[in-house]
């Protein structure tokens, strides 16, 4: 009974330096930007609010750019340490240019969003000689469209159809109602807000069997190499994230979050969002080389340096491999 005391007596103290020490621990500093605002980038809206990245030791400032390839130079000079995106011409054109760019983790592993069209185009068919708003020529919001006209067969060189370089989501879906563009691929938060000014669905992206790696963290290799605990504890933050998402308890302050971060003047605008987001992201983080694939195949065939790239080869998973076996998903 003493010794069980006495035992308890040197513990204690050891037991509280240690939590002091982790307390004091100072926060590593990253920096992860994003060249889009939708209800896709959710989990990284919550976490940051909700402090899941300070839980795991991170400082994470989370910066929206303006297009793609600003965010792939920053990630390549090592201005910054991650990029929350999808495959897109703007990463795979820098990797065929020798940037040391990797796929570390797939969220949304498929095309997600509406493909929206004004009143007066009843079928894909219909937009041969249209105007689509993308972000940027390169970025993300262009591949979905690619991917999308690919799927129906159509080719903008051929059929005349005009990309419209508008920014950001929110940006789009004004040009599209105002007349400014005729289509335009948007998340599901935008898009039911153009479909209930009746604006036509011509296609909800994810009912259709097209192969991508959508919103997921890019890194450098090297870094990662260097700094595997950052990533680890990096994703650990968005998985907790993605888990506080799907709790039925958390809807209200889930929809908040996310319309603060899309500057809604209501919070009930989000609420298509929020419902979109429960289902959005993967159980299992890994990368899908089937969706790197189809984007080579894509964009390689008006590019030889990038249909020369190999799927396989753009993807690290070895966190999200040691992160499956901790039994975190």
């Amino acid at each position: 009974m003493k010794l069980s005391l006495l035992r308890l007596l040197v513990l204690l103290p050891l037991f509280f330096l240690e939590h002091l020490a982790q307390a004091a621990a100072p926060l590593t500093k990253v920096v992860m930007t994003s060249g889009s605002a939708s209800e896709r980038d959710g989990v990284v809206y919550v976490a940051q609010e909700q402090g899941l990245f300070r839980k795991y030791g991170l400082d994470v400032s989370f910066v929206q750019v303006r297009n793609g390839p600003v965010a792939m130079s920053a990630l390549s000079s090592g201005e910054t340490q991650f990029h929350w995106g999808s495959v897109s011409g703007a990463n795979l054109g820098a990797i065929a240019e020798g940037a040391d760019l990797v796929f570390v983790a797939g969220f949304i592993n498929r095309l997600s969003g509406m493909f929206m069209v004004n009143p007066q185009i009843k079928t894909p068919a219909e937009l041969k000689g249209k105007s689509v708003a993308v972000n940027s020529l390169s970025g993300g919001g262009w591949i979905f469209s690619m991917l999308m006209l690919d799927y129906w067969g159509l080719s903008p060189e051929r059929d005349k159809i005009q990309f419209r370089t508008l920014g950001e989501q929110a940006v789009m879906a004004q040009g599209v109602l105002n007349g400014t563009a005729d289509a335009a691929f948007l998340g599901y938060t935008f898009g039911k807000m153009l479909q209930g000014k009746g604006f036509r669905v011509l296609a909800d992206s994810e009912k259709l069997p097209i192969p991508y790696q959508g919103s997921g963290v890019i890194a450098r290799r090297s870094f990662i190499n260097s700094s595997p605990a950052t990533l680890e504890n990096l994703l650990r933050a968005l998985l907790d994230s993605t888990a506080f998402i799907r709790n039925p308890e958390n809807k209200a302050q889930v929809t908040k979050i996310l319309a603060r971060a899309l500057r809604f003047k209501r919070v009930e605008d989000a609420d298509d969002g929020y419902q979109s987001m429960v289902n959005l992201y993967e159980r299992k983080i890994y990368p899908s080389v089937d969706g790197i694939r189809n984007v080579i195949r894509l964009l390689g065939a008006s590019n030889e340096k990038i249909r020369r790239l190999r799927a396989e080869d753009l993807v690290d998973d070895s966190a999200v491999r040691k992160l499956e076996k901790e039994g975190r998903f």
